[in-house]
């Protein structure tokens, strides 16, 4: 890819446009580095260093197309107020159709003790990218949980995602653009989160193909909820506030779902 589209890449238009997304610094390249190993399509990445890095690219024996490029360069790829020295320019997944999902009405045809071995969590219109990216850790940690994000969510490809999952994006299947049209002809139940729900504790809610949150401050519509066959569930707490960050709240929903 030309350096002149590679720094268009800061934009989603671009990014979508070109099916690349910039990742910065030492620590991000080593995990893709990693994720390289087994995902065969990220080694096509190129790499733009600064004379300073070159020498660390080599010590590292990474395994990319390596570009050194000026100083001032650098600072047109960077997306920080001081940049890292080392960027690389990384393509797309490759795409993840909805029949990969698992669908519990579809196993119980074949199984009566059938378990989910894959879960959906599914975001609505969510914004912030630090809430979007500490998601996709703590999914990429525990394993076995797949990503939907609605139209209008912030892009996972976004820098400010990229950085806050800190390579956890390698390990998490994401699909963009799922609407809620689109979740009720591919799962039978869904779980979400509300104040008056059953607790999270309950073997029940571990019963469940998708659960859905919704945006930081709207949640996920009513009539749609009521659409998509939904339960509630709660995460009960002290009362002494009366709610719970995004982040938060996905992470302790998956924590009780892996254990």
């Amino acid at each position: 890819m030309k350096f002149d589209n590679v720094k268009k890449l800061h934009q989603k238009k671009y990014r979508t446009e070109f099916g690349h997304y910039l990742l910065e610094g030492e620590h991000l390249v080593l995990e893709l580095q990693k994720a390289a190993h087994a995902q065969t399509y990220l080694k096509t990445s190129i790499l733009f260093v600064t004379p300073d890095y070159a020498g660390w690219a080599q010590q590292h024996v990474l395994d990319f197309t390596c570009n050194t490029i000026t100083s001032k360069q650098m600072a047109q790829l960077s997306d920080t107020k001081t940049p890292p020295g080392i960027i690389a320019c990384v393509p797309f997944a490759p795409s993840l159709g909805a029949s990969l999902a698992p669908s519990l009405a579809q196993a119980a045809k074949t199984s009566q003790k059938s378990e989910i071995s894959e879960r959906c969590i599914y975001l609505h219109e969510v914004q912030d990218p630090g809430n979007l990216g500490t998601i996709i850790r703590t999914l990429a940690w525990f394993g076995n949980f797949r990503l939907l994000l609605s139209p209008n969510c912030v892009d996972p490809y976004n820098p400010k995602v990229v950085r806050s999952s800190m390579g956890a994006m390698f390990h998490v299947a994401i699909e963009q653009d799922v609407t809620l049209t689109q979740l009720t002809e591919r799962f039978a139940h869904f779980a979400y989160l509300d104040m008056q729900g059953e607790n999270i504790r309950s073997p029940k809610f571990a019963e469940y193909e998708c659960y859905l949150f919704g945006n930081e401050a709207r949640g996920v519509p009513r009539d749609a909820l009521s659409a998509c066959n939904a339960d509630a569930f709660t995460i009960s707490g002290s009362g002494a506030i009366d709610s719970l960050n995004l982040a938060s709240a996905v992470n302790m929903s998956v924590y009780q779902l892996s254990n």
